[in-house]
């Protein structure tokens, strides 16, 4: 037994960005089951945020550790536990919102300090490029949150709700964000355009530079060392 929880520690320390990537997946398939529950929502809100303080547990490098990206994290909880005791205050829910798209939009600022410290690529990049794709959209769903709160019917879609559930405006920033346009809800209130577009611009930005850092990396690592490009420019015995 102690040696498997020692295992298990060492694979979550060697890649806790996989480990984010597999938590934030399963936060998805929990939203499903909360679909219209105010407060097993809240619950999944968090399980995300405890998410975040284990990845920062582990990923030291990262500015997860400054004062504000703490607060963010601290006030999410704190918010987000007042709503599954049965507040139901729209500014509870809005600051709630706020808190938890600090507490993401920290986590992936994180995560890209992370990925650009050094000029190697390791496994665990790999997932955290994911990892960060996910934290993005996770962020912006909960501006879009924030956004119909303050200003009911910011979004239009086949049933002329004035709130689209959680799952709802998940899969509008997910479309947004990887411009496939799939979402058949359409962000209407100028507020809500503007995140929209600043979610498209984020979106593609990343994509790009993610991309090219990945492919940056990858030439480095397959370029000869210079001490064996230098034994062959001048070979022994010459």
């Amino acid at each position: 037994m102690k040696q498997s929880l020692q295992q298990f520690w060492n694979s979550f320390t060697h890649l806790p960005s996989a480990w984010l990537l597999c938590l934030q997946l399963l936060i998805l398939i929990l939203s499903v089951l909360s679909y219209e529950s105010v407060s097993y929502r809240a619950g999944t809100w968090v399980l995300g945020v405890l998410v975040l303080l284990v990845i920062a547990r582990v990923i030291r490098q990262t500015p997860m550790f400054t004062i504000l990206g703490l607060s963010f994290v601290a006030g999410a909880i704190f918010f987000s536990s007042l709503i599954v005791l049965g507040l139901r205050y729209t500014w509870i829910h809005v600051t709630a919102n706020l808190f938890e798209a600090g507490a993401y939009f920290s986590a992936a600022y994180g995560l890209l300090r992370y990925m650009f410290h050094d000029r190697y690529l390791t496994k665990d990049e790999l997932f955290a490029a994911g990892a960060v794709f996910t934290l993005l959209a996770w962020g912006f769903a909960f501006l879009y949150s924030t956004c119909q709160l303050l200003v009911p019917y910011s979004f239009s879609d086949p049933d002329l709700q004035a709130y689209q559930p959680w799952l709802d405006l998940i899969f509008l920033s997910f479309s947004v964000q990887s411009a496939t346009g799939l979402s058949d809800i359409m962000p209407v209130s100028p507020v809500a355009r503007m995140l929209a577009i600043i979610q498209m611009f984020v979106g593609v930005m990343y994509l790009a530079l993610i991309v090219s850092r990945l492919i940056a990396l990858q030439y480095i690592a397959r370029l000869p060392h210079k001490k064996n490009v230098k034994n062959r420019e001048n070979p022994p015995g010459q």
